[in-house]
């Protein structure tokens, strides 16, 4: 049974979709079938790009199905999940929408129908994703397995529970901006010094790259701040302003403002 190939169903084709198919070229032990909402143009474009089966009629094809992907809106989940409890038979339904965890699966599938969220980031489509993914009541070892295969293919991953995928897509799904933020403001400074723009993006970009490198030798972020500055030097004048501005504050308040809102977005 496990050298089974698993059929996946992908219902949606936005840019998750594709990141996540783009991932599974190589797993053989998959085959996947997408559909969406009536775009037979972006169907059409999956198809060509990517090799895979497309349909219309998914509801007609469930009973070759292992695996769902609801790669589609908060908002519209609520009607294709009416539609799907009414012809799941076991199969594994797994959404990457913000704010549809398991328990919000499980009280409109039913029937012990085992779930999952996960949450990717846009890095996805380079392979770099951060995944969270947290199960549901009825998941067994070997649906977790498959969950892991199926992300795999677009970065790293961690299992949490589902208060923590809540607490911390914040951090995982919304402090890239911030990140791009900063990175836009350090590439106005360097163009202001007479380089290109290109010029500009290249240094900031490589920065970002080695500084997320270093992070990941698991030294702590503190000791990698010291190693960079120096007891009085330039570096820790600039560190003395971010102290003074609160910077910790600050990440602190953008962190919890994501939360809110992603709260009152899902209720």
């Amino acid at each position: 049974m496990e050298n089974k190939e698993k059929r996946v169903l992908f219902i949606g084709a936005g840019r998750m979709a594709q990141a996540m198919i783009e991932g599974l070229h190589n797993k053989e032990e998959f085959s996947i079938l997408v559909t969406n909402n009536g775009n037979k143009e972006r169907l059409k474009f999956i198809q060509e790009t990517y090799g895979v089966e497309t349909t219309e009629n998914w509801q007609n094809e469930m009973n070759n199905i292992d695996i769902i992907i609801l790669a589609m809106p908060p908002e519209v989940h609520k009607p294709i999940l009416n539609e799907l409890a009414q012809l799941l038979d076991g199969q594994l339904v797994i959404t990457v929408a913000a704010g549809i965890g398991p328990t919000f699966l499980e009280k409109h599938l039913g029937n012990k129908t085992p779930v999952a969220w996960a949450i990717p980031n846009t890095a996805a489509k380079l392979g770099e994703s951060i995944t969270l993914y947290a199960t549901g009541e009825f998941v067994s070892q070997e649906h977790v397995g498959w969950i892991e295969r199926l992300i795999s293919g677009i970065g790293e991953f961690e299992k949490v529970t589902e208060q923590q995928v809540h607490e911390l897509t914040a951090v995982t799904g919304s402090a890239p901006a911030f990140i791009y933020r900063v990175a836009e403001a350090l590439e106005q400074i360097a163009v202001e010094t007479g380089v290109t723009k290109d010029q500009a993006r290249k240094m900031v970009a490589q920065m970002i790259f080695g500084s997320a490198a270093m992070l990941k030798t698991n030294i702590e972020a503190n000791e990698l701040v010291n190693q960079v500055a120096t007891p009085g030097g330039s570096t820790a004048a600039g560190l003395d302003v971010l102290e003074e501005k609160h910077l910790n504050q600050i990440i602190h308040l953008a962190i919890d403002a994501c939360r809110n809102k992603a709260k009152v977005g899902t209720n």
